[in-house]
């Protein structure tokens, strides 16, 4: 059946319903659905972050499957030439290598840490061409550093390009054959994302570090500004609209709403003239038949102390859908208002046709640090399930105005553990349970949206690296589930006095303490939860990464596996859920720079249906990016981006 043919189909399903439709013919309308999900899935299969529009991570390939996982083998491997840029200047030093290859044509595409493009014969791994947009010469990037995850592949018949937003704020369109940049695009192929924001933008303060999405033949471009204030003003995290073909701006969409816009009122006391960031650091979803994007937002600066932008503060934390032809906004539900814990939208929005109570939705579903999952109509934004304003509790700090309530959703419940008592402190052992509770004392802590004080530091459970992350979740079409890998790490936020002019208070992030490297919490500390999106209720969960095999305090306990608290990045296919754990969460610091390497780092595979472990792949380095797969000469692949920062990065290619 021709894509074209099973689309008009779908439309027709979800447009042309009528009222007591039976249980059978919507059981056939929701299988034209799933064939049209299989028939992108095939269209897409190896597309990777970048040109997954829906946010699936999802791939209908099955050459590689449960009975032969464990025989898999590099096929080949490729140095970023990052590698080499630091070997020359030690003293430049990026971040994780975080980007996940797009294919096309039998090439993978790819962004490196510091912006650099590349086009690597996908069958052996023979570079093509390297662009460097030289961001490296431009001085360390905003918040994060050298950081990417991943570009763009647009064509239209044989006009193929390769767009990028840079770290250092620029928009590039490069021929995807040649690697050199499209001259009819912008000023000689590249676009100065620091100019037309409404005020004026310094470049080691704005940057891109995520793909962009192409819809309707729009770039629509968000930005990476730190949360965390270093002057006044800070760059507005404002989304634009650029012409794929010319890269003239078509529309820009207001972060924070300006005067005599939707959502200004929620800026009071006159806040929105100075506050910036509010932007769309992370990935973005788009569907290209209704035209429409779908925006996660941050959290303002400071996003700690708010008392510098009194009100709810649109359109901060919030899930905008836009049309992408004029950027007008849709709808918008805003998770956190007046956030004070960094529970910015961590993740692409996941896009997905479900069946709910005899009803087909196209839906939406964002999961979030805090650990829930919103789920939405995605034409108007109706939420699928009720989501309800609850009391939370309030600030006693002076000068903050704490939301009274935050918004519950009923369904999907949780997917990690919120908030933190003592009820909730490990006790392997009684002297382990003593320890944790002298450590538990330094903090004050209770349950989810427990503000920070002022006295002494306090526990945000999740922490700021989640719950759910950046590498965000993977949805099935075919059995409508959901899966949401978590990171059950607590950070401690202290407000101090803040250094820059117009500010009182920020707020200072650290890890919770441990013991021996002994989490103070109850495991599990790393998990993927599956959960069926036609009830919104979980199927199973399993730990992921094991802290007891090799913890001296642990071992020899007799414990069942307990997770570990790191990202994990996955990968669906039509038989497994693939996965791979970061070294860490944490960031460098002078004094103690991290170390990201663990001991046997590997690719593993888990059955879909209930969760069970299947086998594992050892690596040289852990996995930094979400696995990608691909079909080419008959041959299944599986792309794992490994190391960046104090580890050699390096794309492994296995196949069996």
């Amino acid at each position: 059946m021709k894509i074209s043919t099973v689309k008009a189909l779908e439309r027709t399903a979800f447009n042309f319903i009528p009222a007591g439709t039976s249980p059978i013919i919507l059981a056939l309308l929701l299988l034209i659905t799933t064939l049209c999900d299989a028939q992108q899935s095939k269209l897409i299969n190896g597309a990777g972050q970048g040109n997954d529009k829906a946010g699936m991570k999802y791939s209908e390939l099955n050459q590689i499957n449960a009975n032969n996982f464990d025989k898999l083998k590099v096929a080949w491997s490729w140095i970023s030439p990052d590698a080499e840029i630091t070997l020359k200047h030690p003293k430049l030093k990026t971040w994780v290598w975080e980007s996940t290859p797009v294919m096309a044509d039998g090439v993978l595409y790819i962004s490196t840490s510091m912006s650099q493009v590349a086009a690597i014969d996908a069958s052996n791994g023979h570079t093509l061409w390297v662009y460097d947009p030289l961001t490296w010469l431009n001085g360390l990037p905003s918040n994060n550093g050298f950081v990417h995850r991943g570009i763009t592949y647009w064509a239209d018949g044989k006009d193929k390009r390769i767009v990028i937003g840079t770290a250092d704020g620029f928009l590039i369109s490069l021929d995807a054959k040649t690697g050199k940049p499209v001259n009819k695009f912008g000023l000689e192929g590249r676009i100065d994302l620091t100019q037309g924001l409404g005020r004026p933008v310094k470049r080691e303060l704005y940057g891109v570090s995520s793909p962009v999405v192409i819809c309707k033949d729009v770039i629509v471009v968000g930005s990476k500004v730190d949360d965390v204030p270093s002057e006044l003003p800070m760059p507005p995290g404002d989304v634009r609209g650029f012409d794929v073909r010319t890269g003239k701006q078509k529309w820009i969409f207001h972060a924070i709403p300006q005067e005599g816009e939707a959502g200004n009122e929620t800026w009071k006391d006159g806040s929105w003239k100075q506050m910036g960031s509010t932007n769309v650091w992370t990935l973005m979803s788009a569907d290209d038949d209704l035209g429409y994007v779908y925006l996660p937002f941050s959290t303002p600066s400071d996003d700690s102390y708010g008392g510098k932008r009194p009100g709810d503060n649109l359109f901060g934390e919030s899930l905008v859908c836009l049309d992408a032809s004029t950027g007008k906004r849709v709808w918008h539900y805003q998770m956190v208002h007046h956030g004070l814990w960094d529970y910015d939208l961590p993740a692409a929005p996941n896009l997905m046709d479900i069946n709910v109570g005899n009803k087909l939705i196209k839906a939406v579903a964002q999961v979030t640090k805090q650990g829930f999952t919103y789920v939405f109509d995605r034409t108007s934004g109706k939420p699928v399930w009720p989501i309800v304003e609850k009391p939370v509790p309030q600030s006693n700090v002076p000068g903050e105005e704490s939301s009274p309530t935050q918004p519950f959703p009923t369904k999907p419940a949780p997917f990690d553990r919120q908030g933190m008592t003592a009820d909730d402190l490990v006790d392997f052992t009684p002297k382990l349970r003593e320890q944790a509770m002298k450590v538990f004392s330094k903090y004050h802590s209770g349950v989810l949206y427990t503000p920070p004080a002022l006295d002494k530091p306090t526990i945000k459970m999740p922490g700021i690296a989640g719950g759910a992350s950046w590498s965000g979740a993977a949805f099935d079409p075919r059995t409508q589930t959901l899966y949401i890998p978590s990171n059950t790490f607590p950070y401690v936020v202290e407000l101090v006095k803040s250094e820059v002019k117009g500010y009182s208070l920020i707020g200072k992030n650290m890890p919770v303490e441990s013991i021996d490297e002994v989490p103070i919490w109850k495991p599990p500390y790393g998990r993927v939860t599956a959960i069926d999106m036609q009830t919104g209720l979980h199927k199973w969960m399993t730990p992921i990464g094991d802290i007891g095999k090799d913890n001296a305090r642990l071992k020899g306990l007799g414990l069942p596996k307990l997770g570990r608290a790191a990202r994990t990045h996955i990968l669906l296919t039509e038989t497994l859920l693939i996965a791979g754990q970061e070294g860490t969460t944490q960031r460098e610091s002078d004094d103690q720079p991290a170390t990201f390497q663990i001991k046997n780092p590997k690719l593993e595979a888990y059955d879909k249906s209930d969760g069970h472990f299947i086998g594992e792949i050892p690596l040289p380095r852990n996995v930094t990016a979400a696995p990608m797969t691909y079909e080419l000469n008959g041959k299944q692949y599986i792309a794992i981006t490994t190391g960046g920062a104090n580890l050699t990065p390096e794309l492994i290619v296995l196949s069996l």
